[in-house]
C-alpha cells in the first residue's frame, strides 16, 4: 500500500488572528498574574536620566511654560473710581453739545465713547481683585482704549461741524482735545498689552500714571469748551479725579509711598 506524504498546511494570517486572540483571553482569564508580564512596564515609557559631565546622573524633566499671575489688587478701588468719575464726565459732556448746538454729532460721539471707556475701567477694577482674572483685566483695557480712540477720531469731524456754524473759537478748543486724548489711548493701550506681555507689576503701573496724567490735561481742555457752562464744568471736574484716581492706581502698583500728613507742632507731646 502507497504511503501518502503530507505536505505542511500553511496558515493565513487571517486564520492565525483568532486564534491567537482566543489564547490570549483563555490564558488571561486562568492567570491574570502571570500574564502582566507580557505587558510593557511603566519604565520603557520613562524617559532615561541623563549624566551630567561631573559624571552625576540627574533626572531629565519635561519643561512646562507656566502662565504668570499678576496681583493687581491693590489698583482695584482706585481703578473702580476713576472709571466711574471718567463714565459721568462723558455723560456730561453729551449734555454740553445741546448748549452747544453739536448735540448728536461728532461731539456728542466722543462724550459716548468717553463713557464707555469709563464702564472698562470699571469692569477692569472688579477684575483686579482676582489674580486669574488677568484676561479679563487685559481686554477691559485695551477696550476702553479703544473706545478712547475712537473718540479721538470723532474730533476732527466736530471740528468741521464747527467751521460750518462759523465758530472759530470752538474749533481752536476741540482741536486742543486730539493730542491729549490720543496720548491716553495710547498708555491705556499699552498697560494692557504689558500685563499680556508678562512684564511686571510696576510696567503696567507707569502706564496707568501716564493715562491718568495725559487724562489730566484733557479735563483742562473740556472746561475751556464752554467756561460759562456749569455742565462743561462739571465734566472737567469730574475728568480731573478720574486723572487723579488712575494716577492713584499707577502708584499702588509701582509700590511708591504714599506721603503722610505731617503733624502739627502743637499736637506733639
Amino acid at each position: 500500500m502507497a504511503r501518502r506524504h503530507s505536505t505542511p498546511r500553511r496558515w493565513s494570517a487571517s486564520a492565525l488572528l483568532p486564534l491567537l486572540f482566543y489564547s490570549v483571553v483563555h490564558s488571561f482569564r486562568r492567570s491574570p498574574v502571570s500574564m502582566m508580564g507580557i505587558l510593557p512596564s511603566a519604565h520603557a515609557f520613562a524617559t532615561p536620566p541623563s549624566v551630567s559631565a561631573g559624571g552625576a546622573r540627574s533626572l531629565r524633566l519635561p519643561r512646562v511654560e507656566g502662565t504668570r499671575l499678576y496681583s493687581l489688587k491693590p489698583a482695584a478701588i482706585p481703578l473702580m473710581d476713576s472709571g466711574k468719575a471718567l463714565a459721568r464726565s462723558g455723560e456730561l459732556l453729551i449734555d454740553l453739545t445741546t448748549a452747544l448746538d453739536l448735540y448728536g454729532g461728532s461731539l456728542s460721539a466722543t462724550g459716548a465713547n468717553i463713557r464707555n471707556c469709563g464702564d472698562c475701567l470699571g469692569q477692569a477694577a472688579a477684575s483686579c481683585r482676582f489674580k486669574t482674572a488677568a484676561e479679563l483685566v487685559i481686554d477691559e483695557l485695551r477696550e476702553g482704549a479703544d473706545c478712547l480712540r475712537e473718540g479721538c477720531d470723532k474730533l476732527p469731524l466736530a471740528i468741521e461741524e464747527s467751521e460750518v456754524d462759523g465758530d472759530k473759537q470752538l474749533m481752536e478748543r476741540i482741536d486742543g482735545m486730539i493730542v491729549p486724548l490720543r496720548q491716553a489711548a495710547v498708555s491705556l493701550e499699552k498697560a494692557g498689552a504689558a500685563i499680556m506681555q508678562r512684564e511686571s507689576v510696576g510696567a503696567v503701573g507707569r502706564h496707568l500714571i501716564t493715562c491718568g496724567e495725559s487724562l489730566e490735561l484733557l479735563s483742562a481742555r473740556v472746561g475751556m469748551l464752554d467756561p460759562s457752562n456749569g455742565d462743561a464744568a462739571l465734566s472737567s471736574q469730574r475728568m480731573m479725579y478720574a486723572s487723579e484716581q488712575m494716577i492713584l492706581a499707577g502708584k499702588e502698583l509701582t509700590g511708591e509711598k504714599k506721603e503722610t500728613p505731617k503733624r502739627k507742632s502743637w499736637l506733639k507731646g
